[in-house]
């Protein structure tokens, strides 16, 4: 993989910013907890790190397809980092913190569309675009370890603020790095338009229809769409490391520990899956992973220690990874290139707001009740969705290789 030198860039940008992504949720779960004291106002807040990007991806998808996806990505980062200095100041109130984070969430829905958009142009379809995928899962999720467990420690002797600060440096960098390792292609909607009409104007709401019909009415993608926005519901845990820790009366650096086992889990995750699985079953697996997922959340409720905490959600994480990572290949191959942004945008932003939505339903569960019973709720019905997916499945038409015709999308 990394004999390409535009993965390298994209890899490289993807990475330090992620990292910056996992110090500043840190910052803002010890934050929000320590001004407040509610584990529901640290669930909201940390849930607006994810929740907002299904509106970015529904409404701002199309523009991976529409403009330069190279360009796309750079204003993206550069705009965030605009965004995100204001929130360094720790005594910016929650009323006006809150909005802020939505416009940096929404934000980078057209930036992961457009990066999952290009991915197949630098890597091909073929084997080599799944194992991009994994090797992005194992960096991405590495990054994640270092972003929760160091921004744990560092918290004892910096700010919040500061670390809020150093995510806007991290959204430069990725800026800088795409902008000068990613070679410039054309707008590939250029192509897709020339069966259109003379004199026909696609509209904003036409971009946004086409990419959720090609979504959902193609039934392959819709039920790997599904099964991708389910795994994001076990993330769910992480918003609640900083309530947990302080319940078992363990301090900040317990926190990050906690937050960084999910990731820790898919770094195993992904190399079992593209090492030790055969291509022709990473596919047909996807569901029952998902569902075995939810099992040691469900464990974790009964389990008093930290380290056994952490040992099952990092088994949660790994087998998350082991559905994610074919499940994303494959919805990448059976897509059109001239709809790949919006597709994707919808795809990843449904993944994150479904992590979202977990969280923030978690929080107030935390808050009625407590934190471990929060987390193996998530787990239960984390589970039960996913067997009802499984059951679902058997009416989806045989897979094919083949990417979705319009005929297919209806």
């Amino acid at each position: 993989m990394f004999r390409i030198g535009e993965f390298r860039a994209l890899w490289a940008a993807e990475l330090v910013s992620i990292a910056g992504d996992q110090l500043a949720r840190v910052a803002f779960s010890v934050l929000v907890y320590g001004r407040t004291g509610s584990a529901a106002w640290s669930a909201v807040v940390y849930a607006l790190t994810f929740l907002p990007a299904l509106l970015g991806g529904v409404l701002l998808g199309w523009v991976a397809d529409r403009f330069r996806r190279r360009e796309v990505m750079v204003l993206a980062d550069l705009a965030r980092a605009l965004l995100v200095l204001p929130l360094a100041l720790t005594g910016l109130p929650l009323w006006l913190l809150c909005p802020l984070l939505v416009l940096v969430v929404v934000l980078g829905s057209p930036h992961s569309a457009a990066q999952g958009a290009l991915l197949p142009d630098v890597l091909g379809s073929g084997e080599r675009l799944e194992r991009g995928f994994a090797v992005r899962q194992i960096t991405n999720q590495t990054a994640q370890i270092g972003g929760f467990a160091i921004g744990g420690l560092l918290l004892v002797v910096i700010s919040p603020g500061v670390a809020i600060l150093a995510n806007a440096g991290t959204f430069l960098l990725s800026g800088l790095l795409v902008r000068f390792g990613v070679r410039r292609r054309p707008a590939p909607v250029a192509a897709a338009d020339t069966d259109r009409p003379v004199g026909a104007a696609r509209s904003w709401f036409d971009d946004i229809a086409e990419g959720a019909r090609t979504v959902f009415a193609h039934p392959r993608l819709r039920t790997l769409a599904l099964a991708v926005w389910l795994v994001g519901c076990f993330v769910a845990p992480e918003a609640l490391a900083a309530p947990l820790a302080d319940a078992r009366e363990a301090g900040s650096a317990a926190v990050g520990l906690l937050m960084a086992a999910d990731p820790a889990g898919s770094v195993l995750g992904a190399v079992i899956v593209s090492r030790w699985i055969p291509e022709g079953l990473r596919e047909r697996l996807v569901i029952p992973f998902a569902a075995l997922a939810g099992v040691p959340l469900i464990v974790s409720m009964l389990v008093p220690s930290i380290p056994a905490t952490i040992v099952l959600w990092g088994l949660t994480g790994a087998f998350c990874t082991a559905a994610l990572v074919p499940a994303q290949a494959a919805f990448l191959r059976n897509t059109p290139a001239d709809l790949r942004g919006r597709a994707t945008g919808l795809a990843a932003s449904g993944l994150i707001a479904a992590q979202g939505l977990a969280i923030l339903v978690c929080g107030l569960v935390a808050q009625r009740w407590s934190a471990p019973v929060a987390v193996g709720a998530c787990g239960a019905v984390g589970l039960v969705l996913a067997l009802g997916l499984l059951c679902t499945r058997g009416a989806r038409p045989a897979a094919t290789s083949e990417p979705a015709t319009a005929a297919q999308q209806g």
